[in-house]
């Protein structure tokens, strides 16, 4: 009994092996514990500190419902029917996994068929010349079977399936986060185009007003009351607002045609109505810095490919070892098929063989350091995967935070502009003031009225964006909007700005000296 489990246990130890090669340790990354950009209130509710667990195969849900857009609404869940780049995504998951089965068919063995039919007649003038064979020739019928078994003694096959499993993992990371992506970029671009029908409509209007003071200031130039510079400069407003329209009209298209391709439509075949830019920001929490490894798929995925690069270490040390492979070979052979089947035609063969390489130049030597290489290269593809992403959640914590800002102080800019336009255009007709005035100020509203879609549209973005931390590049457009109401700041000449708050500090309440944007008296 003693011998058949030691031998039982030399079998198994022959069948299981063992395995060269690193044990795979997650490599760490630079933790914070709390981002810089986020306001004080916001990680209040937030669970204590926690290593992070990786949760990238959790559904998100519908997500985009949050902003209670019900064209939105019907848009997104066309991205998973019928976006192509999502299809593709998909199709390389599934070979992925394809391969996980392919790599786990090596643990089992081998077996073939390979029948042949062959004649043979010797020639009469070779040496040592049988005479049965003189005249007629002989056949040989063979129908053999072969076994072969490689005994994975050093891992290298468990290695390969172990890698082909964390890059299906890493797959399925990709899958999740380019789904992501599109959903946030469906939204963004939704987002922008509510923005454009917003500012076209504004656009629309401001050419019309402006249509009717180049009417009055030709008039007062007929009249002999306005000189022909006035008719100029009021003729260059109104057509330098009708190429802005036009911009803009050109831009809401191309955010009409981007959503066609995202939803897998030809542009031609989609229409977008214009309509109200109705969604509002939801408040979405921050969260912590740990969590957000839990969140990002594309953190997941990077993390899933360090270990795959661990196993190919593994699977090129396993190349300086022998292989050991079990090979058998069974079945009949005859001289005809009538006696194929006999008793006495029946054959086999059983044996081991070990191969080993002794000299390759270096080459093993060189897979080995390419595989050492290729692990570095995934563990700092994975730290700055995760910087980036920390990276892009402060950018856009602060963008937000500027945003919530400049959208208040651009509100009261408005107001007192309307107000300065009105009085300018009553003093220019009573005579009082120049139309340079009553064209600075109208300028000035047309701009900010214009802005105005622009920040709520950013605003929803960067919470689109903000959805699981999956920031689309939406920070580089809030800082664009940003910008834009810097470019407003400086329209807003000392000067300019002094009378507009003087028109407007009555309506407002605001004194005269208080400055209406930041920074806009510096």
């Amino acid at each position: 009994m003693g011998r058949a489990a030691g031998v039982a246990s030399i079998a198994a130890l022959l069948l299981t092996g063992c395995m060269v090669g690193p044990k795979y340790v997650k490599p760490t990354v630079p933790l914070a514990p709390e981002y810089k950009e986020a306001a004080a209130d916001a990680a209040a509710g937030s669970a204590g500190w926690r290593t992070a667990q990786p949760s990238d195969a959790v559904q998100r849900g519908e997500w985009w419902t949050i902003f209670e857009d019900a064209e939105l609404n019907a848009l997104e869940p066309l991205i998973a029917k019928e976006n192509q780049d999502l299809k593709a995504a998909d199709a390389r998951f599934r070979q992925a996994r394809a391969l996980i089965r392919f790599r786990r068919a090596d643990l089992s063995p081998t077996v073939g068929v390979n029948p042949s039919v062959s004649g043979l007649r010797d020639s009469a003038n070779r040496p040592y010349f049988n005479s049965g064979n003189a005249n007629k020739g002989v056949s040989d019928v063979q129908l053999p079977f072969d076994l072969n078994y490689e005994i994975d003694l050093w891992g290298r096959i468990r290695r390969g399936i172990n890698a082909s499993r964390e890059e299906a993992q890493a797959s399925a990371g990709d899958l999740q986060t380019a789904l992501l992506s599109l959903q946030a970029e469906l939204a963004i671009d939704y987002f922008e185009a509510r923005s454009a029908d917003a500012q076209e409509k504004l656009l629309n209007d401001t050419v019309k007003e402006y249509e009717e003071a180049y009417r009055i200031t030709n008039n007062r130039y007929v009249g002999g009351v306005a000189p022909q510079s006035d008719v100029n400069q009021a003729k260059t407003q109104l057509e330098a607002a009708r190429v802005q329209a036009s911009d803009v009209h050109l831009r809401r298209a191309q955010y009409e045609h981007a959503i066609a391709v995202l939803i897998g439509q030809p542009p031609a075949s989609f229409t977008l109505p214009a309509a109200p830019l109705a969604a509002r920001p939801p408040k979405i929490p921050v969260g912590l810095p740990s969590e957000l490894l839990e969140r990002r798929p594309d953190i997941a995925a990077a993390e899933r490919r360090v270990a795959e690069a661990n196993e190919r270490i593994g699977i090129a040390r396993a190349a300086f070892f022998p292989t050991l492979v079990l090979g058998a070979s069974g079945g009949f052979e005859g001289s005809s098929l009538v006696n194929l089947f006999n008793p006495s035609s029946y054959m086999w063969a059983i044996g081991p063989t070990l191969s080993q390489t002794l000299f390759d130049a270096g080459r093993r030597r060189a897979a080995s350091e390419q595989a050492y290489a290729g692990y570095d290269e995934t563990v700092a593809n994975y730290r700055q995967t995760t910087l980036t992403a920390f990276q892009e959640v402060e950018d856009n914590l602060a963008a937000l935070r500027v945003l919530e800002q400049e959208a208040e102080h651009q509100r009261q800019a408005t107001q007192a502009a309307q107000s300065a336009q009105q009085i300018f255009n009553n003093r220019y007709v009573g005579g009082i003031d120049t139309y340079l005035q009553v064209v600075t100020a109208q300028t000035i509203l047309s701009y900010l009225e214009t802005c105005a879609p622009s920040v709520s549209a950013s605003a929803l973005s960067a919470k689109a964006a903000r959805h699981d931390e999956m920031v689309m590049r939406a920070h580089s457009r809030l800082m664009q909007a940003t910008l834009t109401l810097a470019k407003v700041r400086r329209l807003l000449r000392p000067s300019v700005q002094v009378n507009i708050a003087q028109a407007g500090a009555q309506q407002l309440n605001v004194a005269p000296e208080t400055p209406l944007l930041p920074g806009a008296g510096e």
